[in-house]
């Protein structure tokens, strides 16, 4: 078939052939780049702190209400997120978020208040927050916590309204003699819609009192500058402090939500809120 065509055609039809291969490389390497461009895009984090205000978030404070801080429980100095822990709130970011990567830093101030002044130190992120500000106890949105405390960062806590809307499966060790659910690589699933599930080296002999140190603390010393990393990925989380995985969820509802930052009594300096969406 091909010989039996005239030269004329074979000359046009090879040209056309070669503008067609021509054609479909073209259209590949384009789609090459493109898919490139959009994953590096994908993969710039946003920087919910920006190092000079606090633009992302709005404040919360119990029994004030949005973006009412005469206190000054919330400040930006010298880089850094300065929260107070004089009164009881947060700061919230104003999008919702899934699927990410969380980094944090903090360190812990000097300063703490009222009934918490001789207790441990103590913060959290709440991340999958959802529904009403002041929701729980008047002071945050519901959601799932990543505890910040003296001895106890790390804990995951159930902050819900006690239903199946907010919960979390973990694998634990086994309980013995009313032992809290500890979490272990491995274990038996546990599920939880109030309370907490402990990080794997909490110090059963915990105590809430200032400057608690374990004997297989993961936290820095007071003072010093801590890094927590969320992993969240569809509907499980996985939670490390400075490098090392301390908890991990294997479910958890919600799966997106804003991310709140607490102030629960005691000062607390964050100077890194970096999130990368997976």
């Amino acid at each position: 078939m091909w010989k039996s065509k005239p030269a004329a055609v074979r000359l046009i039809m090879s040209q056309m052939s070669k503008e067609h291969n021509h054609m479909i490389r073209f259209t590949f390497a384009i789609s090459v780049m493109f898919a490139s461009v959009c994953c590096a895009q994908a993969a710039e984090p946003i920087h919910l702190f920006n190092g000079k205000d606090l633009s992302h978030f709005y404040t919360f404070l119990r029994d004030r209400g949005k973006d009412v801080d005469p206190k000054k429980v919330f400040t930006v100095t010298d880089g850094m997120i300065r929260i107070s822990g004089e009164e009881w709130g947060c700061i919230t970011s104003k999008e919702e978020f899934g699927n990410y990567e969380l980094t944090l830093e903090f360190k812990w101030g000097d300063k703490t208040w009222g009934d918490r002044e001789k207790a441990a130190r103590d913060s959290g992120i709440l991340i999958h927050s959802i529904g009403e500000d002041g929701a729980y106890s008047g002071v945050w949105m519901h959601g799932i916590e990543v505890q910040m405390i003296e001895g106890g960062t790390g804990d995951l806590l159930a902050v819900g309204d006690g239903s199946k809307t907010f919960e979390i499966t973990c694998p634990t060790a086994e309980v013995k003699d009313g032992t809290p659910h500890v979490y272990k690589e491995g274990g038996k699933p546990h599920t939880i819609n109030k309370g907490r599930i402990d990080w794997w080296g909490r110090d059963p002999a915990w105590t809430d009192t200032i400057n608690f140190r374990g004997k297989q603390d993961v936290e820095k010393p007071h003072g010093e500058w801590n890094v927590v990393h969320v992993i969240a990925k569809g509907n499980t989380l996985k939670v490390e402090l400075n490098g090392v995985i301390v908890n991990e969820a294997i479910d958890v509802k919600p799966a997106k939500g804003r991310i709140q930052i607490q102030s629960e009594g005691a000062e607390v300096f964050v100077r890194k809120v970096e999130l990368k969406q997976l």
